[in-house]
């Protein structure tokens, strides 16, 4: 387990007795795809450390529509919003693929930041790099029509993949919701961009 913390970036620079502590005040839990881990307007409960799988953002608009916020994939976590701010959780979190996570409540969570600085430095970081990606995609939002929102995202998840190509699992639809736009309208764009090489 000490390996498995030790590759997360959160605990990456932390000491071994640091992490001995961490790994026991975790719980690991399993999720299905498309099962609920938060519900928007709850109360914030725990982080949540992806150990495996792959979970979305979302808000769900009044007649069921979803606008995907990000996705969080091995080694990100999520819920610290709420927990920070002390808030009902900002919005849905689902898992699009059969995922684990690695559960620190909400009192644990506190005592590491207040005990390790290594945990806290890590967690700045962490919302930093969140900061700007959320600032790119509100300047792409603004700047960018349909065709280079969807170009840009390709780009943006191959990066986050391996640098080469688009991970398993990412729909038409699926883009059409992290873009903004019908899924209709991504279709003919990768469509365009296919035959355009």
């Amino acid at each position: 387990m000490e390996t498995t913390l030790r590759s997360i970036p959160l605990f990456s620079q932390l000491r071994e007795s640091d992490l001995w502590r961490i790994r026991e005040a975790t719980v690991s839990r399993s999720y299905p795809k498309d099962s609920i881990i938060l519900f928007e307007g709850e109360q914030a409960e725990a982080l949540y450390i992806v150990l495996s799988g792959r979970v979305k953002v979302v808000y769900v608009s009044e007649d069921g529509r979803e606008v995907i916020l990000g996705t969080r994939d091995k080694g990100d976590f999520f819920g610290e919003t709420a927990l920070l701010d002390e808030l009902p959780n900002p919005a849905h979190v689902i898992a699009m693929q059969d995922t684990e996570l690695l559960v620190l409540r909400r009192e644990e969570f506190r005592r590491c930041l207040s005990e390790m600085p290594g945990v806290s430095l890590g967690l700045l970081r962490a919302l930093s790099r969140r900061l700007r990606s959320q600032d790119d995609m509100i300047r792409g939002l603004v700047l960018l029509d349909v065709r280079g929102r969807v170009a840009r995202l390709i780009l943006d998840l191959a990066e986050r993949n391996d640098g080469s190509a688009v991970p398993k699992g990412i729909t038409h639809n699926l883009i059409a919701q992290m873009v903004g736009a019908s899924r209709e309208t991504v279709s003919r764009t990768l469509r365009e961009l296919t035959t355009e090489g």
